[in-house]
């Protein structure tokens, strides 16, 4: 969901680590120099649209090969040129990805290309600027949402819009340990309460910001995800 905007503040660090308050065995903040690289380019309020929708295309590869540790697998028999060996599959339906539109689109392609067999639902909300909550205006889903979930949304703010989506997934099935949450940058307010609400739900981030301002928005952030990744600054 777009929940971010260009802030005035001054510039701030973010966090080097999982702040205490937060499970270390549930958040997974990566520190792969090649996604700092390109997540520090993706803050430069001179990225243009097309590179700003490369970079974050290839932190999306990064992100979903480390978000995949989550995925089970089981014993089968694979038949080599040479000989017969045990191997291991996934034991369970297709993922479905999910991005949260319209930002989330910009988490997709490497989901889809490190997961082809992967089935695609989408979750249409925006934020209403004067109740800083969010609004549904689109759901699709699969019929069969017993199995692994990736919920996609590259800013984690307030919390509101990737809780709701969150509770969405699971009112039409999905499990809460089946989800797993994959953002670019969040907040610490919005990590805490979606952490309280969701302790099972795995977590993965390219970076934990400073905090939010008194308008909601993520500090230091990246701006507007969706107008930057789209083009409609």
């Amino acid at each position: 969901m777009e929940n971010d905007s260009m802030s005035t503040a001054p510039a701030t660090a973010s966090c080097a680590s999982i702040p205490d308050h937060l499970n270390p065995d549930i958040v997974h903040v990566s520190n792969h120099p090649l996604i700092l690289d390109r997540l520090a380019r993706l803050r430069d309020k001179a990225c243009n649209t097309e590179d700003f929708r490369r970079n974050m295309e290839q932190i999306s590869y990064m992100l979903a090969y480390e978000a995949c540790a989550h995925l089970k697998t089981q014993d089968v028999t694979v038949q080599t040129p040479l000989t017969a060996m045990t191997g291991q599959r996934f034991n369970r339906l297709p993922p479905v990805i999910v991005p949260i539109l319209r930002a989330g689109l910009g988490l997709t392609k490497g989901f889809e290309y490190l997961l082809p067999e992967c089935v695609v639902g989408h979750i249409g909300m925006y934020r209403d600027e004067d109740t800083k909550r969010p609004v549904d205006y689109l759901l699709r889903l699969p019929r069969d949402m017993n199995r692994p979930v990736f919920l996609l949304d590259p800013m984690l703010a307030t919390g509101h819009s990737s809780l709701r989506a969150a509770e969405i997934l699971i009112e039409k099935g999905a499990k809460e340990e089946d989800i797993i949450c994959v953002f670019l940058i969040a907040a610490p307010e919005g990590l805490a309460l979606f952490q309280n609400r969701f302790p099972k739900m795995h977590i993965h981030l390219a970076a934990i910001d400073s905090h939010l301002n008194e308008h909601a928005f993520i500090v230091p952030g990246l701006g507007d995800a969706g107008d930057r990744l789209l083009g409609t600054e």
